[in-house]
């Protein structure tokens, strides 16, 4: 069995029993399961993109506004994401915990920060239940300098991910007058393969791209065992799935890719939600197989509004709508952009994947 790929791929993290009381499912799962629908209508609107996405990082900005959120804009949220933040506050603390913890081997780091505007009032419930929840530290800039205030953030993003992501913001995004705060989740990993792939078995082959064309670019070689399946969507399109493991052996890689080369991977991608990959998982089997994938860099910044707002979470974008009183009681605020930019790069040792998500009001 050989693999050469156009592909998707999810970062798994093992969390086995965080959250078993969470059925038909758990928290962590929930949570993914909102990032991987907003990827879905992402590739609807740009089927031939790279399109790099981290659901945590969706899921906890969402969640950091659902604690500041009420009335309809609350309802609309937690009904996306299926779980109320304050009703489960003690779960979400241990899944954050357990994604950053050493005992993972493989390096992750997780930083929130609410950046606000100089002399701007907050609700002490919201800032303290957010630093509890999701360690949310809060910091105050001066926005009526839109450059420093941007230049502020951008720093702080490109040192929580350890440099893999710069110039989140731009100065034009930040209204000197309007803008009140900043919301920013940073995500950061990296993790060397269990099974590494040796540089001399890297060579320039063939990859098909989505937009059907055919390009020399460095692959990455190996015949080894891995976990690995095949499985069909409604429609009766077949794809196989591999699981590639880091050294950690908490966190893996999943790549699918279609069984017939003339199947887009944008036909497979609506059958994927976390229920499809627990049934991966669950049905996978040890085979030894040569792998061949790309080896790769990349960066995709994408702007969650029109994406969430098909989802059904529309009144926090509306400035007549808009319901953030727990933020703050002094004037209203609403949502004006949420950004995600997300970096990875695959090479012979491992990957290195960062994300930061950030929203305005």
């Amino acid at each position: 069995m050989s693999w050469h790929f156009p592909f998707f791929l999810v970062a798994t993290v093992t969390l086995p029993s965080v959250c078993s009381q969470f059925n038909p499912l758990s928290l962590e799962e929930l949570g993914s399961d909102t990032g991987i629908q907003v990827f879905n209508q992402i590739v609807k609107s740009r089927p031939h993109d790279n399109i790099v996405i981290s659901p945590h990082g969706i899921a906890s900005v969402l969640g950091m506004l659902q604690l500041g959120a009420d009335g309809r804009t609350k309802k609309q949220l937690t009904t996306v994401m299926r779980y109320g933040v304050n009703g489960v506050g003690k779960v979400l603390k241990k899944i954050n915990k357990a994604i950053v913890s050493k005992k993972n081997k493989d390096i992750v780091t997780v930083a929130n920060a609410v950046f606000v505007k100089n002399g701007f009032k907050m609700e002490v419930p919201f800032v303290t239940r957010n630093k509890d929840v999701f360690q949310c530290e809060v910091r105050n800039v001066n926005f009526e300098d839109p450059p420093s205030a941007c230049d502020s953030i951008n720093v702080w993003v490109k040192n929580e991910t350890r440099g893999m992501i710069d110039n989140l913001l731009s100065p034009d995004l930040i209204d000197g007058v309007l803008t009140r705060l900043v919301l920013v989740n940073a995500v950061y990993f990296k993790g060397l393969w269990k099974s590494r792939f040796q540089p001399e078995n890297t060579k320039k082959r063939t990859f098909v791209a989505a937009d059907g064309k055919s390009y020399q670019v460095p692959m990455l070689a190996q015949l080894s065992v891995f976990r690995c399946g095949s499985t069909s969507t409604p429609s009766d399109l077949w794809y196989n799935f591999i699981e590639l493991p880091y050294h950690g052996e908490s966190i893996s890689m999943l790549i699918a890719l279609p069984t017939e080369s003339s199947t887009p991977l944008s036909a497979i991608i609506p059958h994927i939600s976390t229920k499809t990959i627990d049934s991966w998982m669950s049905t996978m089997v040890p085979k030894r197989v040569q792998v061949i994938l790309p080896k790769f860099t990349a960066v995709a910044q994408t702007d969650l509004k029109e994406p969430l707002k098909v989802l059904g979470i529309t009144e926090m974008f509306e400035p007549s709508k808009a319901n953030f009183a727990k933020i703050t009681r002094s004037e209203n605020l609403h949502v004006s952009h949420i950004l995600q930019k997300a970096k990875i790069e695959v090479s012979e040792d491992g990957t290195k994947a960062s994300a930061a998500t950030s929203s305005y009001s």
